[in-house]
Parts: C-alpha cells; sequence; structure tokens
C-alpha cells in the first residue's frame, strides 16, 4: 500500500535534519511551562499539528485513508495511545528533574526496542546494532552520572541511594523512563505500519489519536486549552510545527526505509543535541563527562547505521537493475 517505493530524500540525511528538530522540544516545553501546564502543552503539540496536516492529508491521501485496513488502523490508533502517554509523561518530567536528565532517559527507548523488536516484529539484533547499543549504553550512563555526580580532579564521589529517590527529581526520572517505554512500542508499531502506509496517511492517523486522548485527560485534569497568554500559544506552536511536525515526521519517514532498533538509536542524538542548544541558549556548558558519554552516543549511532546503509544501496541497486530489465 505504500506508494514510496524509492526514498524520494537520503533517509540518512532526514535523521540528521530529524536529530536537529527533535532537539529543540525541551527548550520550548520549558519556555511554555512557564505560562501552561504540561498536559495543556502535549495536547496543544499534538492538536496543532494534526490540524497543520488535515487540508494536505486531505488532499493528497483521502483515497488512500479509505483503502487502510481495519487491523492498520487499530495498529495506527494504537500507536497513537502510546505516542500520547510518551509525550503526557515526558513533559510532565521536565517539571521535577533537569532538562539534561529528563532527554537522557526518556532517550533510553532503543533499549527497550531492541529488546521487544525479535519478539514483535522479528527484527532481529545484527552484530552492528548490537556494538551501537553498547556504545550507546555507555554514553547514556556517563551522561546520567555528570548531572548528579561530581569529578574534581582524581577525586569522584556520588549522592548515596537514599538521597536520589528523595524528592521531585526522582519522579521526574520515573515519569521520563516511562516515556521512554512508551516511545519504543510507539516505534515498533510505526515501523510495522510504515512499509504499508504513506507518511502522511500514518502520522495524520496517529498524531490526531494521540491528541484525542491527551485532550480528554486534560479535560479532566480540569484544564482547557484557551485562557493563556499570547507566550504560551507562541512557544507550543513553535514545539508543534519544529520537533513533532518536522522532527517526528522525518523520523517516520526513516521508518519506512530503515530498521525500527536504528531509527530509535538515532533518536539518542537527541540528548546530544539538547546539550548544544542549552549551552548557546541557555548558558549551560557541559561537563567533561558529559562531553564524553555524548561521544559515545554518536560513536554508536554510527556503527549501527553502517549495516542500513548497506541495505539501502543495494536494494537501491537491485531495484535499478529490476526497473532496466522491465523497460
Amino acid at each position: 500500500m505504500n506508494p514510496e517505493k524509492h526514498p524520494p530524500i537520503n533517509p540518512f540525511f532526514a535523521i540528521i535534519i530529524g536529530i536537529f528538530a527533535v532537539s529543540t522540544a525541551s527548550l520550548l516545553i520549558r519556555q511554555a511551562q512557564l505560562y501552561a501546564p504540561s498536559i495543556v502543552i502535549a495536547s496543544f503539540r499534538l492538536g496543532a499539528a494534526t490540524l497543520l496536516i488535515t487540508p494536505i492529508v486531505i488532499g493528497k491521501r483521502r483515497q488512500e485513508l479509505g483503502s487502510i485496513t481495519k487491523s492498520e488502523y487499530i495498529l495506527a490508533l494504537l500507536s497513537g495511545a502510546f505516542l500520547a502517554l510518551h509525550f503526557a509523561a515526558w513533559i510532565k518530567s521536565l517539571e521535577y528533574t533537569t532538562v539534561a536528565s529528563s532527554v537522557v532517559l526518556v532517550s533510553t527507548a532503543p533499549l527497550w526496542v531492541a529488546m521487544l523488536s525479535p519478539f514483535t516484529i522479528k527484527e532481529p539484533l545484527t552484530k552492528p546494532i548490537i556494538f551501537g547499543l553498547l556504545f550507546v549504553i555507555g554514553g547514556v550512563i556517563l551522561v546520567t552520572f555528570s548531572d548528579t555526580c561530581v569529578w574534581n580532579g582524581y577525586n569522584f564521589s556520588c549522592p548515596s541511594m537514599e538521597e536520589f529517590l528523595r524528592g521531585e527529581a526522582f519522579m521526574g526520572d520515573v515519569l521520563a523512563l516511562i516515556g521512554a517505554v512508551a516511545a519504543s512500542i510507539y516505534i515498533i508499531i510505526g515501523r510495522s505500519l510504515r512499509s504499508r502506509v504513506s507518511l502522511l496517511s500514518y502520522v495524520f492517523v496517529v498524531y490526531g489519536m494521540a491528541a484525542v486522548i491527551l485532550c480528554i485527560f486534560m479535560l479532566v485534569s480540569g484544564n482547557s486549552l484557551v485562557g493563556y497568554p499570547t507566550e504560551a500559544y507562541f512557544w507550543m506552536l513553535l514545539l508543534a510545527v519544529i520537533p513533532q511536525l518536522f522532527g517526528h515526521s522525518i523520523f517516520n519517514y526513516a521508518l519506512g526505509y530503515l530498521s525500527a532498533a536504528f531509527v530509535s538509536i538515532s533518536l539518542l542524538g537527541e540528548p546530544v543535541g539538547s546539550t548544544i542548544l542549552a549551552y548557546f541558549f541557555l548558558g549551560e556548558v557541559p561537563t567533561p563527562l558529559k562531553i564524553l558519554g555524548a561521544g559515545l552516543i554518536l560513536a554508536g549511532i554510527y556503527i549501527a547505521s553502517r549495516v542500513n546503509v548497506q541495505r539501502v544501496q543495494s536494494e537501491s541497486v537491485t531495484s535499478q537493475i529490476k526497473l532496466a530489465r522491465e523497460e
């Protein structure tokens, strides 16, 4: 059903743009949280993104929406439910913990994808992806320690477990991890559907479902989408356009050509991008430990990408040969 037989845009180049786009999310959320509750921000983000693409979907994908099977709709709606849980938990976590900790923990989604993929979508773990995951795990650990531990010369000290579990930071960390698990299931379902459904149709149904669920949660919690200052809507609109429409849609595009494990590993570029943006816009200087961790994450993404580069190139050559024979 998917009309995108050949990538119109190199999926690896798209991944780079997607990483930059999603890296702006935490900064935009922090600005919006100065004026509106987290559940309102999440609802507006998905709702505005859905409304913005509705005219395009109706004009270009109306026929495809009617041809999507019932089982595919059910999977898309399920994907939207987990996407809603991901945003609700992660955005709320930014109220309790630091941007770096929240983004790093929510970016552990690839670990859950790697463990679930062989049992759900029968996508095996190749050696490059396994090695990439090892680098990524090491990088995530270092970045996490950089926010809680102090490294002065030869002295390295961390707070006790009791101190770590006490206070709001722990709640924020737990919410970020819940967001990571929800994101991993969203990615796995997306990998299954994106090979059969075009990008526009997929994101329209998934984003729309997520928006409806979040709006229900928002109303039940006694909140509303109206009555906030202009600044709130400015930041929330930027959040809907840049990280959501461009960022997440680009990753959904990549899922049509690359493995779920690799796309999820690429999402770990977000902590790196967020750290860089925080340095320029918030004056947060990354520690040597965080820089080392970011380097390991990038190395993991590169290692895991090699097998996908070879596969896409091979499929492209095969397709060209087949077309030449048909002509």
